[in-house]
C-alpha cells in the first residue's frame, strides 16, 4: 500500500488531496515536525534533504511534490488527472507544475523561513517584505490565468492534478496582506475547491481549522 509521510498544511497537503481524488488506497504517516521527526535519522533514510513529503509506493521512495504528482497521474491513468501524452495541454501541464514548485512555492519559503537568508531580525524583515510583493505578482498570474480561459478550474474546463496544488499555495497566502481568496476569479475557484469532497477529507485527515484559504 502507497505510503505517504506528511505534516499538516505542508507542501504533502497535494499529494494527499490528490490520493483523496483518485481513491486509491494509502497510509498516512505523520511526521511531527514540531518534534523535529522531519531530521530523524529514520525519515532522512526516506528524504536526505529533510523535506515533507515522502511516497513510499512498493520499493519505491519519492520525494519532491512535483516528483509525486507526476508518479500518482502516470500510475492512475484511467483517472485523467492530466491531459494526454504528447499533446500540446500535456506540455501545459508541465509547464505550470514546475512553475508551480520550481516559482511559486521557491518564493513561498522566502517568505516564511526569511532567516535563512539574511543575518538579523531588519534583513530577514526585509527579505519577507520583498518576497511578499514577488508572490503578489505571482498570484497574479494565476489570476489571470483563470481570466483568460474563463473555465472553472485551473487549465480550464477540466479539472486536474494542478488544482491541488494550485489551491495548497493559494491557501499559504491567508495571512499576507493579499491573499488569493480576494481575488475575483481565484476567490469563487477556491471555493470550488473546498466543496469537493476529496478536499474535505484531506483537510478533515489534516485537522486544518479555519480559516481554510
Amino acid at each position: 500500500m502507497i505510503q505517504l509521510h506528511y505534516f499538516p498544511g505542508n507542501a504533502s497537503m497535494t499529494p494527499h488531496m490528490l490520493l483523496e481524488e483518485l481513491g486509491a488506497p494509502y497510509e498516512r504517516v505523520l511526521v511531527d515536525r514540531t518534534k523535529n521527526a522531519h531530521h530523524s535519522p529514520e525519515y532522512l533514510k526516506l528524504n536526505p534533504n529533510g523535506k515533507i513529503p515522502v511516497l513510499v509506493d512498493g520499493d519505491l521512495v519519492l520525494y519532491e511534490t512535483a516528483a509525486i504528482v507526476l508518479h500518482l497521474v502516470d500510475t492512475h491513468a484511467a483517472a485523467s488527472l492530466a491531459p494526454a501524452l504528447g499533446t500540446a495541454e500535456r506540455a501545459q501541464f508541465y509547464k505550470w507544475l514546475m512553475w508551480l514548485t520550481n516559482t511559486l512555492q521557491a518564493e513561498m519559503i522566502l517568505y516564511f523561513y526569511p532567516e535563512r537568508w539574511a543575518d538579523g531580525a531588519d534583513g530577514a524583515a526585509q527579505v519577507k517584505r520583498h518576497a511578499e510583493a514577488h508572490i503578489a505578482s505571482m498570484i497574479d498570474q494565476l489570476e489571470a490565468e483563470f481570466a483568460r480561459h474563463g473555465g472553472p478550474w485551473f487549465l480550464g474546463q477540466r479539472f486536474s492534478a494542478l488544482d491541488p496544488f494550485v489551491l495548497m499555495l493559494c491557501r499559504w497566502t491567508r495571512g499576507m496582506a493579499r491573499p488569493a481568496r480576494t481575488l475575483p476569479n481565484l476567490g469563487p475557484y477556491l471555493q470550488r475547491m473546498l466543496a469537493r469532497p476529496a478536499v474535505q477529507r484531506a483537510c478533515a485527515n489534516e485537522g486544518l481549522g479555519e480559516p481554510l484559504v
